[in-house]
């Protein structure tokens, strides 16, 4: 049997004998650019293009993970004064609504800029660090970053269905 080849360059191959914040933070980071690979190269109009029954747009993914990045990292463990974290169906909804210049410019640097302070954040905080969520109770950074992996793969699997349908445009990358 032949073997695979694997890009060396990417985190979570890199740190596959890392310890446990490098893993989790390489695989976040893997997903966080392949959603932007996924963006990469759409017009406007493409990105916002709606293939599915649901709202759900690639540009509307982008958005979504934007604001998730930010009421997880931000408002959990960092948040300004009166910032609160959103807990209705009405929120989450309206997390992946295009506004008036929503463009895959703006969209692709505002999640950049978000996930760039959310790493800042999270990075001063240990593992173990528990700050109050007002669902579940409590949750761990350990957990948080765990829950954005899984948050952010699953929005990435839905963008790489719309891609696939807006151009043809395949790959994990």
């Amino acid at each position: 049997m032949a073997e695979i080849a694997i890009d060396p360059t990417l985190g979570p191959v890199v740190n596959r004998t890392a310890g446990e914040r490098e893993v989790l933070e390489s695989f976040l980071d893997f997903h966080r650019t392949v959603l932007l690979r996924k963006l990469h190269g759409l017009t406007d109009a493409d990105a916002a293009r709606r293939l599915v029954p649901s709202a759900t747009t690639i540009a509307g993914l982008v958005k979504h993970l934007t604001e998730i990045e930010h009421n997880w990292f931000h408002i959990l463990l960092e948040p300004s004064p009166g910032e609160t974290f959103p807990t209705t169906d009405e929120a989450a909804l309206a997390s992946f609504t295009l506004a008036e210049g929503d463009t895959v410019e703006r969209l692709a640097a505002d999640y950049q800029q978000v996930c760039a302070r959310s790493r800042e954040i999270v990075a001063r905080f240990d593992l173990d660090h528990v700050v109050p969520h007002p669902q579940l109770g409590e949750v761990s950074v350990r957990w948080i970053l765990v829950h954005m992996i899984e948050e952010t793969a699953r929005h990435v699997g839905h963008a790489d269905i719309l891609r696939e349908l807006t151009d043809g445009t395949t790959g994990a990358l």
